[in-house]
């Protein structure tokens, strides 16, 4: 009777170490797929100030699409993640106004762009900003090849393109694709 007691008991032994080996081969192959996807597809991202509103608030939780700009270009109006220019380590969330090539003009609360299919000029149409809100500040950039103008939403309280520049597309992490936080905002995000 003990001989079989014995040998149930090592059965259930050997069953136990192969069901723990497999569940950590699930996890180590779960957790290297996760890192894979997390540093190359698609990056959290946690909203930090104002600049940003009526769009993106405070402790927002953002999911950021990496792999789109691999295969094209940003389009204006689409709301991207980018490093600083004069401190990479720190991150930015505005949105895409100037293309490659283009004059960006901020005069009288507005914004035109001066392309080579309107090179006289268009009013940029910003129907993502509430009506009543104007554009400050007097600035005329070029935007040179691989560059982007950028601007934040909240105009009067947002250090932008306005400050620093243009940025080089090399410093772009990528587009803002999914708000998940909060869940009664959750949001996918389309170019306006």
């Amino acid at each position: 009777m003990e001989e079989t007691f014995a040998k149930k008991l090592v059965n259930f032994l050997i069953s136990a170490g192969i069901f723990i080996l497999e569940m950590l081969k699930v996890a180590v192959l779960a957790g290297i797929t996760i890192a894979l996807i997390r540093y190359y597809l698609f990056k959290p991202f946690y909203v930090k100030g104002a600049s940003m509103e009526p769009n993106f608030h405070e402790k927002e939780y953002l999911i950021i699409d990496e792999l789109s700009y691999r295969f094209r270009e940003p389009v204006r109006g689409e709301v991207i993640v980018f490093r600083y220019p004069d401190d990479p380590k720190e991150y930015f969330l505005k949105r895409v106004i100037g293309l490659p090539g283009e004059t960006v003009k901020v005069q009288g609360g507005k914004v035109y762009i001066y392309n080579k299919e309107n090179p006289e000029g268009f009013e940029l149409d910003e129907s993502y900003l509430p009506a009543n809100l104007d554009t400050e500040g007097e600035r005329t950039s070029k935007v040179g090849e691989n560059q982007l103008f950028v601007l934040g939403d909240n105009r009067p309280n947002s250090f932008d393109s306005r400050r620093f520049g243009p940025i080089d597309q090399s410093l772009v992490v990528g587009r803002a694709w999914l708000r998940g936080w909060p869940l009664n905002k959750l949001t996918v995000f389309t170019t306006p």
